[in-house]
């Protein structure tokens, strides 16, 4: 699904504050919706009520701009998540990806136009469940597995402003401000039953009512309070990344992306990964290892989002000539092979 070129001629000043300033911070309490309208209103000078806000956002999801109203959860915080890749032979391609995607823990997995020409993430409740995972894609598929567990979270976020005329996410936004978290290959979690059963609850979003807080309470039949305290915990621990209108970037129009990897010098990686992360077009930043003995040098990972491929390659030339002056190669998506949310049946469960 894509929407016509000139979209954002239908959006007025209502929608658009929907969509570029409630892609996160979206109110923890009873009755959001009441503090957004009115937040809204102060901001546009348009008189409208919570039911119109919410018709607002369930006409914006219905026409694909929203993919969902909620959470975006954060898998390598909740449990243990990597990126891998292999080297599917061409002739066998389709049979490859059908036995990667046969994993419900496999959420992603894209085409990309290289050596490594599989990527995929796999997502789990634990280390051990991950690698066993990888482990049986290996020797089912017959084909080695490039094991890639995120190190090091310099930015990640795909929040941008969409209602506007930038050629690449994030362009008319300043500097961010960046740091260098560490990642546990062997996070679990720790979650409390409260917190498993509202991760389990809100997955795949939260209800487009007016007390969509409560309705999840009554749901995993919990307080109300009892659950906004434990959203506000989440988010405070990092399980929960930010809540509010998730965008569709690529029914939005940023349709090209391209994923760089870079041979940085270790002792340089933190302060060009903060550096790097801080640009206001790179669209995630982040490490991880290098596989030397499987012929992979590169330690830095970036990601560029733009509507035009000319636009992405411009900002590449632009990051390996100003910051990161050293060998790297350019990855482009060319097809997606599968595209879920991770599920947390997985994440929450007891495993060992």
């Amino acid at each position: 699904m894509s929407l016509d070129a000139d979209w954002r001629a239908d959006i007025d000043a209502v929608d658009a504050a929907l969509i570029d300033e409630y892609q996160s911070g979206f109110p923890v309490e009873p009755r959001p919706f009441e503090r957004v309208a009115s937040e809204i209103a102060a901001e546009t000078g348009v008189a409208l009520d919570a039911d119109e806000v919410l018709d607002r956002v369930r006409g914006l999801r219905e026409r694909g701009v929203f993919r969902r109203f909620g959470a975006v959860l954060n898998p390598p915080v909740i449990g243990s998540s990597t990126l891998a890749a292999v080297r599917a032979p061409e002739d066998r391609f389709d049979e490859v990806a059908e036995v990667i995607n046969g994993y419900r823990q496999v959420n992603h997995n894209y085409r990309r136009d290289h050596e490594w020409n599989q990527w995929f993430v796999v997502t789990a409740g634990s280390r051990e469940t991950r690698d066993a995972i990888l482990a049986e894609i290996e020797e089912r598929t017959g084909c080695e597995v490039l094991n890639l567990p995120m190190l090091t979270d310099y930015y990640i976020d795909l929040e941008f402003p969409v209602v506007n005329g930038d050629r690449f996410a994030r362009e008319s936004l300043e500097e961010t401000a960046v740091s260098a978290t560490r990642i546990s290959e062997n996070a679990r979690g720790d979650l409390a039953p409260l917190d498993a059963d509202l991760l389990l609850a809100i997955q795949d979003g939260f209800p487009l009512s007016a007390t969509p807080y409560a309705d999840v309470a009554a749901e995993i039949d919990a307080p109300i309070d009892d659950v906004l305290a434990a959203v506000d915990r989440l988010l405070a621990d990092g399980c929960i990344k930010r809540i509010g209108c998730i965008v569709n970037h690529v029914v939005t129009g940023f349709t090209n992306n391209c994923m760089v990897v870079w041979d940085v010098p270790d002792d340089e990686l933190d302060d060009r990964g903060e550096a790097v992360g801080s640009l206001p077009y790179v669209t995630l930043c982040y490490h991880r290892p290098r596989r030397t003995e499987q012929g992979w040098e590169y330690n830095l990972f970036t990601m560029i989002h733009g509507r035009e491929a000319e636009a992405v390659d411009a900002k590449i030339d632009e990051l390996a000539a100003d910051h990161l002056p050293f060998s790297h190669e350019r990855l482009y998506s060319t097809e997606t092979l599968k595209q879920t949310g991770a599920r947390y049946e997985d994440l929450v469960a007891d495993e060992e």
